[in-house]
């Protein structure tokens, strides 16, 4: 009999699940609910795990014989994976920090039926193990996977395993300091990050703040502005594509990677991103390094729901 594991991608607007079996392979749909952010840290769990109840029913309906070998998750958050607990939260979920996630949604499986190990890894993370295992990562020793949307995430995949470091924060470089970031104010609160100036609602506020249109809408009408030739548009975008190339810099000489692959909202961006964004990575490369590519992610919106399921088939793995 077939065994499979559920992966799930759980945002802060919206949660996603999808059988997958050990070679990667989603079985069956993707289901997705959305996610009660700001009703407390019962609802969310309770969220999860009827997701994951829906997520086997469907596969049930579909899926032919197989049974449920466990679940993976991944969630927005510094997560402790070896606890399954979250540390630290984002403002898109409220009362997240401190939620044992693998104990709360372990305990709504066990009593509807699924005694089955949980597995929880902070999203981006698994978003760089999807893309690492299976995408645009696929055969590389070292692996940095970057994520620029609404924030700027990264991680680190090491020999097909996530290096998470000792806080639990090891490739969070959105908090880097950034050359063109200086008097910037990042999310966190400081000033300088690359955040501040590289996450898409920080490209548009910066282009407000230097007196831009007030009537353009978002980030999607001021890249259509930036393409078609606003200069103050392109600047933002400039600034935003070479803060971020800097820090890519230092983490390449840093870590001598495989590859460094970029995904997020901001991936899909045309020439006035991508243009200065690789103009400034190669013009500091040297020797070796010359090679480098900047290469876009592959498995998109997939990538962190079979991310999460790798992290439970590890899990599934270490304990046979």
């Amino acid at each position: 009999m077939q065994k499979l594991v559920v992966g799930i991608d759980l945002g802060g607007t919206k949660m996603a699940g999808a059988l997958v079996d050990s070679a990667g392979n989603l079985v069956g749909p993707i289901l997705k609910v959305p996610t009660p952010a700001h009703d407390g840290r019962a609802a969310m769990l309770d969220a999860i795990a009827e997701l994951a109840g829906k997520v086997i029913a469907a596969g049930t309906a579909n899926s032919g014989e197989w049974t449920i070998a466990g679940v993976g998750i991944g969630t927005a958050g510094v997560v402790d994976v070896t606890s399954g607990s979250i540390v630290a939260s984002t403002d898109a979920i409220s009362e997240w920090a401190g939620t044992q996630v693998r104990e709360g949604v372990g305990q709504r499986l066990k009593e509807a039926g699924y005694n089955v190990p949980i597995h929880v890894e902070n999203d981006v993370d698994a978003h760089a193990g999807g893309e690492a295992w299976l995408g645009a990562g696929r055969g590389a020793r070292c692996a940095i996977v970057v994520a620029v949307g609404t924030g700027v995430g990264g991680a680190v995949v090491i020999d097909g395993q996530t290096w998470r470091g000792t806080h639990h924060l090891a490739g969070d470089l959105g908090h880097f300091p950034a050359v063109g970031a200086q008097g910037e104010p990042c999310t966190c609160g400081r000033f300088g990050h690359l955040e501040a100036v590289s996450a898409g609602p920080q490209i548009y506020r910066r282009y407000l703040a230097l007196g831009g249109d007030a009537q353009v809408s978002g980030t999607r009408e001021l890249e259509t502005r930036a393409e078609a030739g606003d200069e103050l548009a392109a600047q933002v975008y400039r600034d935003s594509a070479q803060a971020l190339a800097n820090v890519l810099v230092g983490l390449a000489y840093t870590l001598d990677p495989d590859c460094i692959i970029i995904s997020g909202g901001l991936a899909n961006a045309g020439k006035c991103w991508w243009g200065p964004l690789q103009e400034t990575f190669k013009a500091q490369l040297s020797g070796p390094l010359e090679n480098l590519e900047l290469v876009s992610a592959q498995l998109g919106s997939t990538a962190p729901i079979v991310g999460a399921a790798r992290g439970a088939w590890q899990l599934i793995n270490a304990a046979n």
